[in-house]
């Protein structure tokens, strides 16, 4: 079982004060796939004249931006940091860009088509671009801070993260969330990219994980083994299903995921989908006529 955090103090729009270097302001945008809604964190010191970093900024939001503008009033924004480019992490860097002269910084906009079988809430944001194109191991500072790029595919293929190295924490976006499993949804997620870079996550040993949704996981390193073990779970319960004769996503989904919210199975429906993609490239299962939504499948 994964020990996940559902609860937490927040209130929308308020500045908290959650580590020596962090602060986090959460968006009024709660949702199935957002929970209580987007949490943009500041890192840096809360001082006047101090240089601060945004990650995250979050979602096309007036009054999102109004409670991150009071929250920086007085601070100098050096840096602004994307995970990635979906609809309720990016939109808001451009705006806070120009009110705050600072650099918007991610990985590069994702360019391969969309998938328009099934529509999901963290669609891409098409406008996003980068004033500077991270990768993996660069470096960002300021001051009393130094914020170091991780590359982890699999939610997205141009996810990242960011480790604070003064705090052995990382800022996780959606690649490990402490309420939920993180939606792998193709043809952007990537499950075989996933698996191996939550394995460089778990390497890692981190003292705390920040996601962009919901409360901080404190003890990353049974939460990372439990969500591992999760995923190779669901693998098996998949190949369970092939074997007992299901031969559609359709038909596995209201099996496998009979507990969650019915919203989530359009999003389930692709996290099987890419589980499937994994196991065909394996040569574990077979795909006729190819790998998609609408394909029946058989173990190999």
């Amino acid at each position: 079982m994964i020990p996940f955090v559902r609860q937490f103090d927040f209130a929308h729009g308020r500045a908290d004060r959650v580590s020596p270097l962090i602060r986090r302001v959460i968006a009024a945008n709660p949702g199935p796939f957002t929970f209580t809604g987007t949490g943009t964190y500041i890192v840096g010191p809360d001082r006047p004249g101090a240089a601060v970093a945004v990650i995250d900024p979050g979602p096309a939001d007036d009054d999102h931006l109004a409670a991150l503008l009071a929250a920086l009033a007085g601070q100098t924004v050096s840096h602004i940091l994307v995970t990635h480019t979906h609809r309720d992490h990016a939109p808001l860097a451009r705006p806070l860009s120009q009110m705050t002269g600072a650099p918007v910084l991610a990985a590069a906009p994702v360019t391969r088509p969309h998938d328009t079988a099934v529509a999901i809430e963290e669609a891409d944001d098409d406008d996003f671009r980068p004033d500077r194109i991270l990768t993996d191991g660069e470096v960002v500072s300021g001051d009393g801070w130094t914020l170091e790029t991780m590359a982890t595919p699999g939610h997205a293929s141009n996810h990242l993260a960011f480790v604070l190295c003064e705090e052995n924490a990382l800022f996780s976006g959606d690649h490990v969330m402490g309420w939920s499993t993180t939606v792998v949804a193709p043809p952007d997620g990537d499950m075989v990219a996933y698996m191996k870079s939550l394995e460089a996550v778990i390497t890692r040993d981190f003292t705390t994980l920040w996601p962009t949704h919901g409360a901080p996981i404190t003890d990353p390193g049974p939460f990372l083994r439990a969500y591992r073990d999760h995923r190779l779970a669901r693998e098996a319960q998949i190949l369970a299903r092939l074997t007992a004769g299901d031969r559609t996503v359709a038909a596995m989904v209201p099996v496998l995921y009979a507990s969650v919210d019915e919203r989530l199975w359009p999003a389930a429906s692709l996290s099987v989908l890419a589980h499937l993609l994994k196991l065909v490239a394996e040569g574990r299962v077979m795909a006729a006529p190819e790998a998609t939504l609408a394909a029946t499948y058989r173990p190999a």
